[in-house]
């Protein structure tokens, strides 16, 4: 939460995310609270970028 700070949105931030990367699946996208390495590194590997792509990515929505 500290380093996405997405408490609140996320159900909006998924919601774009998945019209933008239809390779994202709910699971991907299941963001459990404390636990943000590991939303990062799901998206990271369906999308084959960086952790510092997938933060900048987020943060810009």
């Amino acid at each position: 939460m500290d380093i996405l700070m997405i408490k609140g949105r996320w159900q909006e931030i998924r919601d774009k995310l998945k019209a933008m990367f239809a390779d994202l699946t709910e699971s991907d996208l299941r963001y459990e609270q404390g636990k943000d390495d590991r939303l990062i590194g799901q998206i990271q590997i369906r999308l084959g970028k960086s952790r510092d792509e997938v933060i900048a990515l987020i943060r810009s929505l």
